[in-house]
């Protein structure tokens, strides 16, 4: 066959969420799959890391696809002309956008629908494309797969869409998270958090990644106890950094504990992550949540959300606490800080559990949802 697949959000040393489930499913897949053609269409000029195999062939289209009238142009014009100049037997989009014009078998990946529980978090005219067109591409796809049963049901219920035209591929982690040895630890707590125990925060700086309560929870959990010297150190590009989050940042007591690295590397993550006294990952809506499952590889016990699907991605692995309730967030804060048992207990859960969220998973399932459009 021949398969088509948008690979725009494929960005050398920008992988983000969207972009490492795209990379490490097309990787799997296109290597196991020499019988089958790809063409991977990019809106600028491609790596060469992302030319998985021979039976890969690259194609930029333009104009670069960053803003909702260029969406729309690079998908509905581009994309459908492509398609068609491919001979394209099937097309996949893994980032939720798709082609409303071709007449191409479409698979889409919906990752989750949070423009539409927290509309005020997204620009207005990202908010009203997203609101006008992601119903329609819902529709319009022959398939869906969406990467937890959360954001499945969540599908169901907003857009209408039948049960069995949805599949669910987990995500993964990357190979390189591992427990670290106790030198590299002590080492990374001195470049991170001179020397101090610390919580560990990454992703993007986004509302819905929840901040501002981090830093209320912070500072909570700080002033309960004037022996406490522990640091918050955070991972991330401050792309949606908000007035918000910033005057709740300025207004805390303890924000000289706060340390922010910007991105950094895999191997800086692995080394960030695997020396936190624990991850901090308490969003207000996630459709997965990959740092969790990063956070279970490398030993680190995990502090999230008890909502949406977080839940359901920790199991058992994780205090979960309300997101919305910084004094909640600081308990556990403390919970973990006092008990070495809870440590060590959600250790070996969190060891356990990412067993069953492997990229190895989700290329197979990927590859099943696929298959049922073949």
């Amino acid at each position: 066959m021949r398969i088509a697949i948008n690979t725009r959000l494929l960005l050398k040393d920008k992988l983000e969420g969207i972009g490492w489930f795209t990379y490490e499913n097309l990787k799997r897949i296109t290597i196991a799959h020499p019988e089958h053609q790809f063409f991977f269409l990019f809106d600028r000029t491609p790596h060469q890391d992302f030319v998985f195999s021979e039976n890969v062939t690259p194609i930029v289209l333009f104009p670069q696809a960053r803003h909702p009238v260029l969406y729309y142009i690079w998908f509905q014009f581009s994309v459908t002309k492509a398609l068609k100049s491919v001979n394209a037997d099937l097309f996949i989009s893994t980032d939720g956008y798709i082609s409303l014009s071709t007449k191409v078998k479409t698979l889409n990946v919906f990752h989750d629908l949070n423009f539409e529980h927290y509309p005020q978090d997204v620009p207005s005219f990202e908010r009203w494309y997203y609101r006008t067109f992601f119903p329609k591409f819902a529709h319009k796809a022959d398939r869906i797969a969406t990467v937890s049963e959360y954001s499945k049901q969540d599908i169901i219920d907003l857009y209408n869409v039948p049960e069995d035209k949805i599949d669910v591929v987990y995500n993964g982690a990357n190979e390189i998270y591992e427990p670290v040895d106790e030198k590299k630890k002590k080492e990374t707590r001195y470049k991170l958090a001179d020397g101090q125990p610390y919580f560990y925060f990454i992703g993007s700086l986004h509302p819905r990644k929840n901040l501002g309560n981090l830093f209320k929870a912070f500072d909570i959990y700080r002033k309960s106890d004037n022996k406490l010297t522990t640091k918050l150190v955070i991972t991330g590009a401050r792309k949606w950094w908000t007035k918000e989050i910033e005057e709740i940042y300025r207004s805390m007591e303890f924000r000289n504990d706060v340390v922010f690295t910007g991105r950094l590397d895999l191997e800086n993550i692995k080394d960030a992550m695997g020396s936190a006294l624990a991850l901090t990952y308490v969003s207000y809506f996630e459709g997965f949540g990959i740092p969790i499952v990063e956070a279970f590889k490398c030993g680190t016990p995990v502090i999230t959300s008890n909502v949406t699907s977080m839940p359901e991605i920790a199991g058992n692995a994780a205090l979960t606490v309300d997101p919305f309730n910084p004094t909640d967030i600081a308990s556990a804060m403390l919970q973990i800080t006092n008990d070495e048992n809870l440590r060590n207990q959600l250790i070996k859960d969190g060891h356990i559990r990412s067993k069953e969220f492997t990229w190895d998973k989700s290329a197979e399932r990927l590859w099943n949802s696929i298959r049922k459009l073949m």
